[in-house]
């Protein structure tokens, strides 16, 4: 609030023309005054303070000047600013007790001194002494809040409503004053009565909701949800917290009713369509004897696709849908298409290269990973990718080079480490560079040493090149021991026995390996030759024939039988 010099047009002008000498210095302070109001507007408030006390030398009964140094000192953090204000402002009041700026400028001086209570008091002065002023109830009940007196806040909030009717501010407020004091009925009272003061308006219903949700009242919840889209069919907000409140409550048959007509609303937001479909998504896949609702999320998911077509985040959303459901092609297509549209997160092409991993797709496999190697060349989870399907084609030495790179792209990674290396020494071992493959096996184990497919092709892969052969047995024991009903570990460990020419465990080994029931031409043949190598050559041949018959390499098992010997 600005003066200006009409602070002085109710003098006594008698008295003036009566005493020059007087309105000589009235005169001097009323060009104080605007000097310090010139100041005060520049905001060089250390001048405006001079000035104002140079005026108010002359006129000390003067409130005006009072008031307008508490509000120059009330701008400055210092606490005996701060203090000198507050009387000042005082001073003011005293002078004039009608004026209603006084009274706010007061209230928050003592405010900002954290004297809630002398600033409360000021409000409730200002509204006796000042008529008209009874918007500064909210005002009022504030200051009592913050002065940790509950029960006169809650006095003052329902003296606004008998004079001004219910409204949102106050019973939002009182329904924190009753919880603060442990009243949870009075509190939701109040949000009940605010619905029912404004049954249209949906956020007053939504807001009674989530605060009986708070309060594990769930069903009350669900019963104002459930009233109010009755009879409001556009109340989306409303509709997806009551599919929200379904869900946690196992209602999800009616979660799906309120999830699809939020789907089909061409008012609801995509984002919130995707949010919605994602958190059921993530409750079904905890549901794992109840089919029909991955098929619903299934559907939804098309829908939205139909909705959206061409858009990446409902392709990458729905993708994501589909491939937790176990729908991997369709999965694979929705990825396909959101990288075509220009889909710039990781995430996709991830995904993408696993699902064509995983369905064996090595061509597709490799014109995806080159793609999104040019997008993101230092993920190495594409450069394992890319290795393997490099293998796969048996172009060896280009899949190591990327299964290299990709090494040292995934420190920290284990599982992407282990990955990495066992492919390095299976590739390593098929170029017959055997240190590098022993090393590449070595690092899986040093990883995971129970790793099954390690343990057994090391060994297997030793044996074969009669190398290391007491730590082939080593690990081809340990794998018989974990994996007890396993024919080929079985036979692995038999073939480590045999090359260590230890034969008559050998043929235990193999016995126990037949005795699984799950033999192949492999076990036969090597069944015979260490029959063989312990002299039963009828034994041997008749285990030879069985290889034969059951499609065991031609030119090899044909030459043993022929030669009645081993090659």
């Amino acid at each position: 609030m600005v003066f200006s010099s009409n602070v002085w047009a109710q003098r006594d002008r008698k008295k003036k023309e009566a005493d020059p000498q007087s309105a000589e210095m009235q005169l001097h302070a009323e060009l104080f005054f605007t000097e310090g109001e010139k100041f005060f507007i520049l905001e060089d408030y250390a001048k405006a303070l001079y000035y104002y006390q140079k005026s108010l030398e002359i006129n000390p009964t003067n409130a005006t000047i009072h008031y307008k140094i508490a509000e120059v000192l009330a701008k400055s953090e210092k606490p005996d600013d701060r203090l000198k204000a507050s009387i000042s402002i005082q001073q003011a009041l005293q002078l004039d007790k009608a004026n209603k700026y006084f009274y706010l400028l007061g209230s928050s001086i003592y405010a900002s001194m954290g004297q809630f209570g002398k600033a409360g008091d000021l409000i409730k002065t200002l509204i006796e002494q000042v008529p008209g002023q009874e918007e500064y109830l909210f005002q009022l009940a504030a200051l009592q809040t913050m002065d940790k007196k509950p029960g006169d806040a809650l006095e003052t909030y329902n003296r606004i409503e008998q004079r001004m009717g219910i409204s949102e501010m106050s019973s939002i407020q009182k329904q924190q004053l009753y919880l603060d004091m442990g009243k949870t009925n009075e509190a939701l009272a109040e949000g009940e009565k605010l619905v029912k003061a404004f049954p249209d308006e949906e956020r007053y219903a939504v807001g009674l909701a989530e605060f009986l949700s708070q309060q594990n009242q769930n069903a009350r919840a669900i019963a104002v949800l459930t009233s109010f889209v009755g009879t409001h069919a556009e109340a989306t907000s409303a509709r997806m917290l009551l599919a929200g409140l379904y869900l946690e409550t196992g209602a999800d048959q009616d979660a799906r009713v309120q999830i699809e007509i939020l789907l089909r609303h061409p008012q609801v937001e995509l984002s919130s369509k995707l949010l919605m479909l994602g958190s059921y998504q993530q409750s079904a896949l905890t549901q794992t004897n109840d089919p029909s609702r991955q098929a619903f999320t299934s559907r939804m998911a098309a829908l939205l696709i139909e909705q959206y077509p061409g858009e990446p985040d409902v392709l990458l959303m729905t993708g994501d849908l589909f491939m937790s459901n176990g729908e991997r092609e369709q999965a694979r297509k929705a990825y396909i298409q959101a990288v075509k549209r220009g889909i710039s997160q990781f995430e996709a092409w991830q995904n993408l290269c696993a699902l064509e991993l995983e369905l064996g797709m090595t061509d597709s496999l490799l014109i995806h990973t080159e793609q999104a190697l040019e997008l993101f060349p230092n993920q190495a989870s594409l450069h394992y990718f890319s290795g393997y399907a490099l293998w796969r084609q048996r172009d060896l030495r280009t899949a190591a080079t990327q299964l290299e790179q990709g090494k040292r792209l995934a420190v920290g990674q284990v599982g992407l480490l282990i990955d990495l290396n066992m492919i390095l020494g299976e590739i390593y071992q098929g170029l017959r560079d055997f240190p590098k493959s022993n090393q590449a096996f070595d690092d899986v184990l040093t990883l995971a040493p129970n790793h099954e497919f390690v343990l057994n092709n090391y060994s297997y892969y030793l044996a074969l090149r009669k190398e290391n052969l007491e730590k082939a047995e080593r690990m081809a024991a340990q794998l018989i021991k974990d994996h007890a009903e396993n024919a080929n570990y079985w036979d692995t460990y038999a073939w480590v026995l045999f090359m260590r020419e230890k034969y008559k465990d050998a043929r235990k080994a193999m016995e126990r390996c037949i005795q699984t029931g799950t033999q192949s031409p492999t076990h036969f043949e090597h069944y015979g030759d260490i029959l063989f190598k312990l002299g039963d050559e009828e034994g041997a041949l008749t285990q030879w024939r069985k290889a034969k018959s059951l499609g065991a390499g031609p030119e090899l098992i044909d030459k043993k039988i022929a030669n009645r010997k081993l090659n």
